[in-house]
C-alpha cells in the first residue's frame, strides 16, 4: 500500500485524501469521548489500522491535505481539495478518491465537490467518496475504521452497480454527497440520517433511480474559485430581528446574502426595507429556510430572491459563492449567463422519495 504523495504509484489505485476531523481525533481519555481534539492522527496511520480489511486487489495511495477540525474549514482549503480531486480524476491511474473529513462542515464540502467535479466524475466513471466519524479514533468502539473501509469499498464498487459521481458513506449506508446534512449532535449516522440512502452492500433500486435522475439533471461543473471567493454570509430570521443587523452587513461590502428564513423562507418584516436596499446595491439574495428540511417557496414580502430549493443555508451559501464566481469569470461560453443561472444549476434539481 503506497503512501508517499511525492512518489505516486505507477499502478492503478484509489487515492485517499486526509483532511482531519473526528475520524482523526483523539480523546484525552478513551472514556471521555466529548473531550477530544480533531485532526491528531495522520491518514496513513488510519489506513494502517484497517489494512487487514482491505482486499489485496485494492491498491491505495494516501495524501494528507490538512488535519483540522472541520469547523475551521476555509475557502482556501476547499479550493485545494477541489483542485486535488479534479487533478486525480483525470489521472488514468486513479480509479477513485476517498476523502476523510470532519462531520461539522461535511455538507458544505459535499455540495462543493458535487458542483465542481460531479459531472466530471460521472463522465469518467469514477467515484469521489466522503466519509468521517462521530467518535474519536481512540474510542473503545470507534466508527471511523468501518466507515473508512466502507468508503474504500464503495469507491471501488463496479460501475454496473451505480454510476460514478460524488458520494458519502456513513454507518453502512451511502448517499449523494450533495444530500449530506448533519441532523444530530451525536448519532453515528448524523451526516446522512435525513438523506436518501442505500445500504452499500445491497443497492436500493428506488435510491439508484433517484441518483440517476439527479445526475441526469446536473449541468456542467462550475469552476473552482482560484483566488478570493465571493463574500457571502448567512442571516437567520428570528423573533425580535433588528434592521441594524442587515444594514451593517450591507455596509460591510459583502457580495451575497443567504436568508435562513422561517418556515417556507419568510423573514422578519423589519428586514424587508434594508434587504430591498441591498438588492438595489447589487447584493445577491438567496432565500433558504432555517427549518432544516423541505423546500422554500416564493413569499409575498416584496423581496425578489433566488430560491435555494431544499438546500440548507450553509449549502446555499456555497452554491451562491460558486455561482457568483462563475458569473464573474465571464468566459466566452458563459458570458451571457447570470449568477442566477449558475445558482439554478446547483439548486434546481429533482427531489426523489
Amino acid at each position: 500500500m503506497a503512501s508517499n504523495p511525492n512518489s505516486p504509484d505507477e499502478i492503478p489505485h484509489i487515492l485517499v485524501l486526509g483532511t482531519g476531523g473526528t475520524i482523526a481525533g483523539l480523546a484525552s481519555h478513551p472514556e471521555a469521548l466529548a473531550d477530544y481534539r480533531s485532526g491528531e492522527v495522520g491518514i496513513q496511520t488510519l489506513l494502517d489500522r484497517v489494512k487487514e480489511g482491505i482486499p489485496p486487489s485494492v491498491k491505495l495511495n494516501a495524501q494528507q491535505i490538512a488535519n483540522i477540525d472541520s469547523s475551521d474549514m476555509s475557502e482556501e482549503l476547499l479550493t485545494q481539495i477541489g483542485n486535488a480531486v479534479k487533478e486525480s480524476l483525470v489521472n488514468p491511474l486513479v480509479k477513485g478518491v476517498v476523502i476523510t473529513h470532519g462531520t461539522d462542515t461535511i455538507e458544505e464540502t459535499g455540495l462543493f465537490l458535487s458542483s465542481v467535479c460531479g459531472k466530471l466524475a460521472q463522465n469518467l466513471g469514477k467515484r469521489v467518496v466522503l466519509t468521517g466519524a462521530m467518535l474519536p479514533a481512540n474510542a473503545p468502539m470507534p466508527d471511523g475504521p468501518q466507515n473508512l473501509l466502507d468508503a474504500i469499498r464503495w469507491s471501488s464498487t463496479a460501475l454496473e452497480n451505480c454510476p460514478g459521481g460524488v458520494f458519502a458513506v456513513f454507518a453502512g449506508k451511502v448517499c449523494l454527497a450533495r444530500d449530506l446534512a448533519k441532523r444530530h449532535t451525536t448519532a453515528l449516522n448524523a451526516p446522512l440520517m435525513d438523506s436518501q440512502t442505500s445500504p452499500i452492500g445491497l443497492i436500493n433500486p428506488s435510491w439508484l433511480s433517484g441518483v440517476k435522475a439527479t445526475q441526469a439533471a446536473l449541468g456542467e461543473d462550475l469552476p473552482i474559485p482560484q483566488g478570493t471567493w465571493p463574500w457571502v454570509e448567512i442571516a437567520t430570521s428570528h423573533a425580535g430581528c433588528k434592521m441594524q443587523a442587515i444594514e451593517a452587513l450591507i455596509k460591510s461590502g459583502l457580495h451575497g446574502l443567504v436568508l435562513a428564513g422561517t418556515g417556507l423562507g419568510g423573514v422578519h418584516q423589519s428586514w424587508v426595507r434594508p434587504l430591498q436596499e441591498a438588492q438595489k446595491a447589487g447584493i445577491a439574495l438567496v432565500r433558504a429556510s432555517r427549518a432544516g428540511a423541505g423546500a422554500v417557496s416564493d413569499v409575498k414580502d416584496g423581496l425578489i430572491c433566488e430560491l435555494a430549493g431544499s438546500l440548507t443555508a450553509p449549502k446555499a451559501r456555497i452554491a451562491l459563492q460558486l455561482a457568483l464566481n462563475a458569473a464573474n469569470e465571464g468566459s466566452d461560453k458563459s458570458k451571457s449567463l447570470t449568477w442566477q443561472d449558475f445558482f439554478a444549476r446547483i439548486a434546481v434539481l429533482p427531489e426523489y422519495r
